[in-house]
């Protein structure tokens, strides 16, 4: 099974196939990242802790912020305040369906559970998956006191079943559904109590009852959710029900990642946007510590950033809205003049996955911007900055790609269609130089993505040589 999961070859790919089945949530994906950076030898710092004066050049360090997005940086040997970072910006987070704070419901004999859609999502692909649940718990400890946990249960528990054709001839005609009413999980059936649902009514007195909620303690949340979900819940975490506080689920496809294609150039995958790029940040960073340069004895410190909530906008404390970089450009250089010189010669690499051209929809594309997958590293630009690319930014990937042997391709929309947009914009607000790129895919915001297998090591590679050798290059270029 192993083998079939995991073929010998490409071997980047490969190691990122373990990293998106391990990271179904956020926090599963902060928490990876963590363990592959304090394998590579870096050590946890925290937000709250004065940690400015125990830093050390040539040292490693990472902190997280709310289990949910993880910023990690490497000090060069003689760094010194004004020192330029070199940052490349992810975002953590998919489309998804997270459990409501209120998820009970029961129908027709069914136990089912109340969702809310988070990002824009291709739903219908979520039909008739097999989905479990994943996300953190808060609960608390026997020793006194609460702790926050990871949570995923391994094994599929909910549906969204479709309905047949034979009842809607006409559900080939059109994808739409509702979202509130045609889009609620099965979790299973109301044991015991078939025949009597089916013919006990439900008496006025039931419709009116003061939802028993409003009667408990605030902190209890035993009667929000069916008992058969806190139930399983508390036995992956070796608790008693009661011993759950609250938390934060989200709904995933168990089916793993695997490499496909008749020659193994493609990844099938759930959340490769954006759990790509972040894999491949981390990936560079880890591995730069090992490489001959490291420690570097001057220019810029080495940073990767990993953000939640881009997905729906980035406006959260964990996400790239938030004080994550300004904080760290503060606490590296605090005085005022040494925060500006930092900026000014930083440079920040903001990497999405961008959209690969679709046989059956070519005329989705400008005609001379159709990226392939395993074609090399995107640049993405756009005339409004819906991406924050310029001739200068681009001309520096360009440079960095081509020390690595790799190749570049150009994306931008069409006139008469939207573009996106990524982290790249709002981060490029602090004043530090940016560009957006990605790797080609398709069927982004689908439950199951596609993506070139040997893309994988293309970005670890334009990562690497921007960890290396921005700040040589950087020294080289004048704009003024």
């Amino acid at each position: 099974m192993t083998m079939m999961l995991y073929p010998a070859s490409p071997e980047a790919a490969t190691r990122f196939l373990k990293f998106v089945n391990a990271s179904p949530t956020p926090f599963h994906a902060v928490h990876n990242a963590a363990v592959r950076l304090e394998k590579a030898g870096f050590e946890k710092i925290k937000e709250k802790d004065n940690w400015e004066k125990t830093m050390k050049p040539g040292g490693k360090y990472y902190y997280t912020r709310n289990q949910s997005a993880l910023v990690a940086f490497t000090l060069p040997q003689k760094w010194k305040e004004g020192a330029g970072l070199s940052i490349v910006a992810t975002h953590v987070d998919s489309p998804n369906l997270k459990i409501r704070p209120v998820s009970k419901r029961s129908k027709s004999a069914y136990l089912q559970v109340g969702v809310e859609t988070y990002g824009g999502g291709i739903w219908h692909s979520w039909l008739d998956r097999d989905l479990s649940v994943a996300g953190r718990v808060v609960i608390s400890q026997k020793v006194g006191g609460f702790a926050s946990k990871l949570i995923k249960i391994d094994r599929p528990i909910l549906r969204i079943p479709t309905l047949a054709i034979h009842l809607d001839r006409g559900v080939n005609d059109s994808l739409k559904f509702n979202q509130e009413t045609e889009f609620v999980p099965i979790l299973g059936l109301v044991e015991l109590q078939l025949n009597a649902f089916a013919s006990k009514p439900e008496s006025n007195d039931e419709k009116d009852k003061v939802p028993s909620n409003c009667l408990k303690a605030a902190s209890n949340i035993q009667g929000n959710h069916h008992p058969a979900l806190l139930s399983l819940l508390a036995s992956e975490l070796s608790i008693a029900p009661e011993e759950i506080y609250d938390f934060e689920l989200s709904l995933y496809d168990t089916q793993p990642a695997v490499l496909g294609g008749i020659n193994n150039e493609f990844i099938f995958s759930p959340r490769m946007d954006n759990l790509v790029s972040s894999f491949c940040a981390v990936e560079a960073l880890a591995e730069s510590v090992t490489a001959q340069y490291f420690p570097s004895l001057e220019g810029n410190v080495n940073c990767i950033a990993l953000f939640n909530h881009e997905e729906i906008g980035s406006v959260s404390s964990s996400g790239a809205e938030s004080s994550l970089i300004p904080s760290l450009l503060n606490r590296l250089s605090p005085a005022p003049a040494a925060l500006a010189q930092s900026i000014s010669r930083s440079f920040l690499i903001s990497s999405d996955m961008g959209h690969a051209l679709h046989p059956n929809y070519t005329s989705k594309h400008e005609e001379n911007h159709k990226p392939m997958m395993n074609g090399g590293i995107v640049i993405k630009t756009n005339a409004k900055q819906r991406y924050a690319s310029d001739a200068i930014s681009t001309f520096i990937v360009k440079q960095l790609v081509e020390r690595k042997g790799g190749k570049v391709q150009e994306f931008e929309a069409r006139n008469d269609m939207p573009c996106g947009s990524t982290v790249g914009p709002m981060l490029s607000k602090i004043g530090i130089r940016t560009v957006d790129v990605g790797n080609a895919m398709l069927s982004m915001h689908s439950i199951r993505e596609t993506a070139g297998s040997h893309d994988i090591q293309s970005a670890i590679d334009l990562f690497s040589a921007f960890f290396e050798g921005f700040s040589a290059l950087d020294s080289s270029l004048t704009v003024d």
